[in-house]
């Protein structure tokens, strides 16, 4: 039985890291290999939270049900039952024989689109952490709603990277990081070390889920990297089977995977939130001195300025915000319905978007 190891102890040098581990690592050695480097990283000062993929992986091979998983969300959330706590045993397996305890914390996306849910979401990963335990993180599939979910646990661990004030986040995948081109299909693919600012052809590199047990692959990580360095923190894509690998992102070694450079700015909760975490119900488009005004910052999004909109939405509801040229700019919570815009679009000196729940997306 293991005990809860001593908190480690920090310093100036040392970090808050978040590790995310996909589907196709986690296995037995894997983990067993990561949590030895947990443990290092613990003792050096480090403070470790882990998202782990691998619920409902870990189900359907219990289960025996063939290698083919079923696409019907009701199911893979009931197999997501099954799996995990077979999952957090995997983990407390790895973390036994370094003395250290894994504490289960299952997130739901409300935990951070509310203020009150997500103090106290933060303040049970402190108080985890603050205990020695290393807190393993997933996303409730058991009972989360369709529409309102995560996706994927990259997205989800970038949240935590927020949530907990973290300096790095490290997304462990079966790859050495984000390649030139795809490696399946182009032998002379090469590994980009280094990303200061995620733009459209870096994005444009990233394909689909590239695995048959995970619902990422490399266009989750990218978007959860710019998530993560819009908020203020670095990000490692990284090769989970690379020894050493955690060691590796935190000395800042060159060759450890891809590093995104954090921005000098940080997005508060909400609108991170806002910005990456919401699906769009729609868009509006403006005219040249209403994006003129939003860009320029703390301006909220009057009626006048709106030339057009598509798609459905009511109040409460994300929309995309694009100037004159259909580019868009923007994002944030409307506060009108699409489908009384006749009464409001271009004319009435309303707020459609309330410039705190604006956020800027380019």
């Amino acid at each position: 039985m293991a005990r809860a190891a001593a908190p480690p102890r920090t310093s100036p040098r040392t970090r808050t890291v978040v590790v995310k581990v996909g589907s196709s690592s986690v296995t037995a050695p894997t983990v067993a290999r990561l949590c030895e480097e947990i443990a290092g990283a613990r003792a050096a000062g480090h403070a470790v939270v882990v998202v782990s993929s691998g619920a409902i992986a870990a189900g359907w091979r219990a289960m025996g049900r063939g290698e083919e998983r079923p696409g019907d969300p009701a199911v893979l959330q009931a197999v997501s039952a099954v799996g995990q706590h077979r999952l957090m045993r995997l983990w407390q397996d790895g973390l036994d024989p370094h003395g250290l305890l894994a504490g289960q914390v299952l997130l739901a996306p409300l935990d951070f689109g509310h203020r009150t849910q997500y103090l106290h979401a933060r303040g049970t990963l402190h108080h985890l952490v603050e205990l020695g335990v290393v807190p393993v993180v997933n996303e409730n599939d058991a009972v989360a709603d369709e529409e309102i979910r995560f996706g994927d646990n990259d997205r989800l661990a970038a949240l935590v990277a927020h949530l907990v004030r973290a300096q790095l986040l490290v997304l462990l995948t079966d790859t050495p990081g984000l390649l030139t081109a795809d490696p399946r299909q182009h032998t002379e693919a090469s590994l980009i070390e280094e990303v200061v600012e995620i733009d459209q052809q870096l994005e444009a590199l990233a394909g689909g889920s590239g695995s048959a047990e995970g619902s990422g692959g490399m266009a989750s990580k990218l978007a959860a990297a710019k998530m993560a360095t819009w908020s203020g923190v670095e990000t490692v894509i990284a090769h989970a089977g690379r020894p050493g690998v955690l060691a590796d992102a935190l000395a800042g070694t060159p060759g450890v995977g891809t590093v995104f450079r954090a921005r000098a700015g940080r997005l508060s909760a909400r609108k991170l939130w806002i910005a990456f975490a919401l699906g769009a119900s729609g868009c509006l488009t403006v005219d040249e001195g209403a994006r003129a005004a939003l860009s320029s910052g703390g301006r909220s999004l009057l009626a006048p300025g709106v030339t057009g909109l598509s798609g459905s939405f009511v109040p409460d509801n994300a929309v995309e915000i694009a100037g004159p040229d259909g580019k868009v700019f923007a994002k944030g919570l409307v506060r009108l319905a699409s489908e009384r815009s006749a009464e409001w679009m271009g004319r009435r000196a309303q707020v459609v978007v309330h410039c705190d729940d604006l956020v800027l997306v380019r």
